[in-house]
């Protein structure tokens, strides 16, 4: 086990449970070792700006379309809506030097054929990334969840998540075991805490955090295994009918089971009372076991699905520091505090974990207030 201030050594933490190598394959391989240097965004092109609207018009079969952006996401993809013609229609623009195209399409695919509700593909480049797609609307399930609603809009989404979690992962699938829960637990490291608050741990630090984040490994390598979306949050749900429409799946693996519903209900963007999350965890279950799916008992459950988030809250926050500092994308890290206060919430819950509690009080906090002082 190395020491943290050792800042040129890769991050490695032993198991117990051997060394499982992901499987991968030519239409779901999933880069899990983005290089580290600053790229330039090409969708501010000239160039690909013509490539774009030229694309469009062609596909839509309207010479004189125009684009307007309509989002983008935390990678290089955008989505720009056609005005012109009726309907409305969305244009994917993936660089392929940046984003292939080939995994969101083999996904999509998959997921239609188990009864998910995803995009229409009306029209499609590969080898020029560009694909038109059905306009599923403008507001996310994200901004229209309140108090009053989220029972029933979250019923919902956990109709697709249940269909999703039914799919069988296809054996080329990439595997969510020891290789990507190490990148995961080297981002938070690496990114949140080297990079964005200048920590450096001493050795003892180090392998205490190492203890927590293989316990939180091992947890999730333990559970029952389903295909994971690994980002089934209100931000990628379209409140659509049949629906809602499911977004952004292009990263699924096969995984701990646990691991959608808490991306659902303890979302990265939006905060609930720990009795509503507990109780919407609750309901999942027992819809999950009506299923047939492979869901361990209640009390084990709700276990899993707290360690299953701290392990998910660590490893966005390592992302949302990288998107910062590498990718000149700030917005991200507004909502730190958020993680910091879900891991307020679950860690006094758990002893196990109490090492991370230590580092938080200890190192975290005090380095997240100078650095906002500052």
């Amino acid at each position: 086990m190395r020491c943290a201030a050792d800042a040129t050594a890769p991050t490695c933490i032993p198991s117990a449970r051997g060394n499982a190598s992901p499987r991968t394959g030519p239409a779901f391989t999933l880069c899990t070792s983005p290089p580290n240097f600053h790229r330039m965004d090409p969708l501010t092109s000239e160039a690909r700006d013509h490539q774009r609207l030229d694309w469009a018009r062609t596909a839509l079969g309207d010479p004189g379309a125009i684009l307007g952006r309509a989002s983008t996401d935390a990678g290089f993809r955008s989505y720009w809506r056609s005005r012109g013609a009726e309907p409305s229609r969305i244009v994917m623009d993936s660089p392929p030097a940046l984003e292939d195209v080939r995994p969101w399409l083999a996904v999509r695919d998959l997921l239609e054929a188990g009864g998910v509700r995803v995009p229409q593909v009306l029209a499609r480049d590969v080898e020029n990334g560009f694909l038109l797609l059905e306009d599923l609307g403008g507001p996310t399930l994200a901004q229209v969840l309140d108090a009053d609603n989220a029972d029933a809009l979250f019923d919902g989404a956990i109709d697709q998540l249940l269909k999703l979690q039914a799919i069988p992962p296809p054996p080329s699938m990439t595997v969510f075991g020891e290789a990507l829960l190490q990148r995961d637990a080297g981002l938070f490291e690496e990114w949140f805490l080297g990079t964005h608050l200048g920590i450096q741990l001493d050795c003892g630090e180090a392998e205490e955090l190492q203890l927590v984040q293989r316990r939180l490994m091992d947890n999730a390598l333990a559970q029952p295994r389903v295909l994971v979306h690994r980002d089934f949050m209100p931000r990628n749900l379209m409140p659509v009918q049949p629906g809602p429409a499911v977004l952004d799946f292009q990263d699924c693996v096969a995984g701990p089971i646990a691991y959608d519903p808490v991306s659902l209900f303890r979302d990265a963007f939006l905060s609930w009372p720990p009795d509503r999350v507990d109780a919407w965890l609750a309901r999942y279950h027992a819809r999950a076991l009506d299923a047939g799916l492979p869901v361990p008992p209640l009390p084990r459950f709700l276990r899993d699905a707290d360690w299953i988030g701290v392990q998910r809250h660590l490893k966005i926050l390592g992302i949302f520091a990288r998107l910062h500092h590498r990718d000149d994308k700030p917005r991200y890290l507004a909502d730190a505090p958020r993680f910091i206060a879900y891991l307020d919430q679950v860690l006094p819950r758990h002893p196990q974990l109490e090492p991370l509690q230590r580092l938080l009080d200890r190192r975290i906090r005090p380095a997240m207030a100078a650095r906002a002082s500052a």
